[in-house]
Protein backbone atom coordinates (compact mmCIF):
# COMPACT_ATOMS: atom_id res chain seq x y z
CA UNK A 1 0.00 0.00 0.00
CA UNK A 2 1.17 3.71 -0.75
CA UNK A 3 0.55 6.25 1.80
CA UNK A 4 -1.36 8.96 0.87
CA UNK A 5 1.08 11.16 2.08
CA UNK A 6 3.78 9.97 -0.94
CA UNK A 7 1.21 11.19 -3.56
CA UNK A 8 0.81 14.77 -2.37
CA UNK A 9 2.47 15.61 -5.19
CA UNK A 10 0.37 14.51 -7.81
CA UNK A 11 -2.71 15.48 -6.05
CA UNK A 12 -1.42 18.87 -6.05
CA UNK A 13 -0.41 18.51 -9.64
CA UNK A 14 -2.83 17.01 -11.49
CA UNK A 15 -5.33 19.50 -9.56
CA UNK A 16 -3.33 22.26 -11.78
CA UNK A 17 -3.01 20.79 -14.77
CA UNK A 18 -6.92 20.13 -15.12
CA UNK A 19 -7.69 23.71 -13.87
CA UNK A 20 -5.12 25.43 -16.48
CA UNK A 21 -6.51 22.94 -19.34
CA UNK A 22 -10.15 23.57 -18.46
CA UNK A 23 -9.42 27.08 -18.46
CA UNK A 24 -8.04 27.03 -21.70
CA UNK A 25 -10.87 24.67 -23.32
CA UNK A 26 -13.28 27.14 -21.92
CA UNK A 27 -11.58 30.71 -22.57
CA UNK A 28 -9.19 29.64 -26.23
CA UNK A 29 -11.03 27.01 -27.28
CA UNK A 30 -14.82 28.59 -26.55
CA UNK A 31 -16.67 25.28 -27.93
CA UNK A 32 -19.22 25.64 -24.97
CA UNK A 33 -20.39 29.31 -26.26
CA UNK A 34 -23.38 27.21 -28.11
CA UNK A 35 -24.44 25.48 -24.80
CA UNK A 36 -26.22 29.26 -23.80
CA UNK A 37 -29.18 30.74 -25.28
CA UNK A 38 -29.93 34.04 -25.12
CA UNK A 39 -33.99 34.69 -24.57
CA UNK A 40 -35.67 36.09 -27.28
CA UNK A 41 -36.96 39.59 -26.26
CA UNK A 42 -34.72 39.46 -22.54
CA UNK A 43 -34.93 43.10 -21.79
CA UNK A 44 -38.94 42.38 -21.44
CA UNK A 45 -38.40 38.95 -19.92
CA UNK A 46 -35.99 40.57 -17.41
CA UNK A 47 -38.12 43.43 -16.36
CA UNK A 48 -41.12 40.96 -15.57
CA UNK A 49 -39.04 39.09 -13.56
CA UNK A 50 -37.85 41.99 -10.90
CA UNK A 51 -40.77 42.52 -9.43
CA UNK A 52 -41.05 39.34 -8.58
CA UNK A 53 -37.43 39.54 -6.54
CA UNK A 54 -36.69 36.20 -6.80
CA UNK A 55 -33.54 35.13 -4.43
CA UNK A 56 -30.89 32.71 -5.27
CA UNK A 57 -32.15 29.35 -5.82
CA UNK A 58 -34.01 27.13 -8.78
CA UNK A 59 -36.76 27.26 -9.61
CA UNK A 60 -38.94 24.50 -11.75
CA UNK A 61 -41.71 25.78 -13.86
CA UNK A 62 -44.09 25.31 -13.31
CA UNK A 63 -44.13 24.61 -9.88
CA UNK A 64 -45.88 21.66 -8.66
CA UNK A 65 -45.77 18.52 -6.19
CA UNK A 66 -46.58 15.11 -7.30
CA UNK A 67 -49.89 15.22 -5.76
CA UNK A 68 -51.18 18.54 -7.75
CA UNK A 69 -48.98 17.13 -10.96
CA UNK A 70 -52.27 15.14 -11.41
CA UNK A 71 -54.90 18.26 -11.30
CA UNK A 72 -56.43 19.26 -14.80
CA UNK A 73 -55.00 22.93 -13.87
CA UNK A 74 -51.30 21.82 -13.49
CA UNK A 75 -51.62 19.57 -16.64
CA UNK A 76 -52.32 22.40 -18.75
CA UNK A 77 -49.65 24.78 -17.46
CA UNK A 78 -47.46 21.82 -18.52
CA UNK A 79 -49.08 21.46 -21.74
CA UNK A 80 -48.97 25.54 -22.48
CA UNK A 81 -45.15 26.07 -21.73
CA UNK A 82 -42.50 26.78 -21.12
CA UNK A 83 -41.56 23.98 -19.00
CA UNK A 84 -38.04 24.25 -17.15
CA UNK A 85 -35.40 24.94 -14.87
CA UNK A 86 -34.60 28.48 -14.09
CA UNK A 87 -31.34 29.12 -12.01
CA UNK A 88 -31.03 32.65 -10.51
CA UNK A 89 -27.86 33.91 -8.71
CA UNK A 90 -27.12 37.00 -6.51
CA UNK A 91 -27.29 40.13 -7.87
CA UNK A 92 -24.21 41.56 -9.93
CA UNK A 93 -21.22 40.28 -12.20
CA UNK A 94 -20.63 36.99 -11.47
CA UNK A 95 -18.13 36.17 -8.93
CA UNK A 96 -15.46 34.23 -11.22
CA UNK A 97 -12.33 34.69 -8.74
CA UNK A 98 -14.74 32.60 -6.48
CA UNK A 99 -15.89 30.80 -8.94
CA UNK A 100 -12.21 29.87 -10.26
CA UNK A 101 -11.29 29.23 -6.57
CA UNK A 102 -14.25 26.87 -5.86
CA UNK A 103 -13.28 25.12 -9.08
CA UNK A 104 -9.49 24.60 -8.26
CA UNK A 105 -10.83 23.50 -4.57
CA UNK A 106 -12.80 21.07 -6.26
CA UNK A 107 -10.02 19.23 -8.52
CA UNK A 108 -8.17 18.84 -5.63
CA UNK A 109 -11.01 17.14 -3.75
CA UNK A 110 -11.03 14.91 -6.89
CA UNK A 111 -7.23 14.50 -6.98
CA UNK A 112 -7.25 13.50 -3.14
CA UNK A 113 -10.45 10.91 -3.44
CA UNK A 114 -8.05 9.49 -6.44
CA UNK A 115 -5.20 9.28 -4.70
CA UNK A 116 -7.16 7.30 -1.36
CA UNK A 117 -8.22 5.19 -4.01
CA UNK A 118 -4.90 4.56 -6.05
CA UNK A 119 -3.55 4.61 -2.06
CA UNK A 120 -5.39 1.55 -1.19
CA UNK A 121 -5.41 0.05 -4.64
CA UNK A 122 -2.13 0.16 -6.42
CA UNK A 123 0.88 -0.93 -4.77
CA UNK A 124 4.45 1.10 -5.26
CA UNK A 125 6.41 0.31 -8.00
CA UNK A 126 3.52 -0.80 -10.68
CA UNK A 127 3.85 -0.03 -14.30
CA UNK A 128 2.55 3.55 -15.72
CA UNK A 129 -0.36 1.72 -17.31
CA UNK A 130 -1.47 0.09 -14.27
CA UNK A 131 -1.72 3.33 -12.23
CA UNK A 132 -2.89 5.36 -15.42
CA UNK A 133 -6.29 2.79 -15.83
CA UNK A 134 -7.59 2.63 -12.31
CA UNK A 135 -6.83 6.73 -11.56
CA UNK A 136 -8.34 7.59 -15.10
CA UNK A 137 -11.16 5.51 -14.84
CA UNK A 138 -11.66 6.91 -10.88
CA UNK A 139 -11.10 10.56 -12.04
CA UNK A 140 -13.52 10.12 -14.81
CA UNK A 141 -16.33 8.85 -13.03
CA UNK A 142 -15.85 12.28 -10.96
CA UNK A 143 -15.48 14.66 -13.35
CA UNK A 144 -17.68 13.45 -16.50
CA UNK A 145 -20.51 10.78 -15.85
CA UNK A 146 -22.12 12.75 -13.19
CA UNK A 147 -23.05 14.90 -16.06
CA UNK A 148 -25.03 12.62 -17.61
CA UNK A 149 -28.17 13.32 -15.07
CA UNK A 150 -28.40 17.07 -16.40
CA UNK A 151 -29.38 15.42 -20.00
CA UNK A 152 -31.42 13.46 -18.39
CA UNK A 153 -33.28 15.08 -15.77
CA UNK A 154 -32.85 18.81 -16.10
CA UNK A 155 -32.89 18.99 -19.53
CA UNK A 156 -29.97 20.15 -20.62
CA UNK A 157 -29.16 19.62 -24.07
CA UNK A 158 -27.34 16.24 -24.92
CA UNK A 159 -24.85 18.28 -27.17
CA UNK A 160 -23.55 20.34 -23.78
CA UNK A 161 -24.06 17.19 -21.98
CA UNK A 162 -21.77 15.34 -24.05
CA UNK A 163 -19.31 18.14 -24.59
CA UNK A 164 -19.32 18.22 -20.30
CA UNK A 165 -18.39 14.15 -20.36
CA UNK A 166 -15.63 14.75 -23.38
CA UNK A 167 -14.30 17.26 -20.85
CA UNK A 168 -14.50 15.18 -17.84
CA UNK A 169 -12.91 12.34 -19.91
CA UNK A 170 -9.83 14.83 -20.85
CA UNK A 171 -9.33 15.94 -17.50
CA UNK A 172 -9.68 12.46 -16.21
CA UNK A 173 -6.68 11.44 -18.75
CA UNK A 174 -4.70 14.56 -17.63
CA UNK A 175 -5.20 13.28 -14.00
CA UNK A 176 -4.22 9.56 -15.02
CA UNK A 177 -1.48 10.78 -16.51
CA UNK A 178 0.08 12.99 -13.50
CA UNK A 179 -0.51 9.62 -11.27
CA UNK A 180 1.40 7.05 -13.80
CA UNK A 181 4.01 9.39 -13.95
CA UNK A 182 4.30 10.49 -10.37
CA UNK A 183 3.69 7.15 -9.01
CA UNK A 184 6.13 5.63 -5.96
CA UNK A 185 8.27 3.25 -7.39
Amino acid sequence: MVSLGALWMPIVLSAVIVFVASSIMHTVLKYHQSDYHKLPDEDKILAAMRPANLKPATYILPYCDHKSMKTPEVQEKFKQGPVGFLTIRPNGMPAMGKFMAQWFVFCLLISFFVAYLAAHTIPSGVRYLAVFRVVGTAAFLAYGLGHLSDGIWKGQSWSATIKEVVDGLIYGLLTAGTFGWLWPR
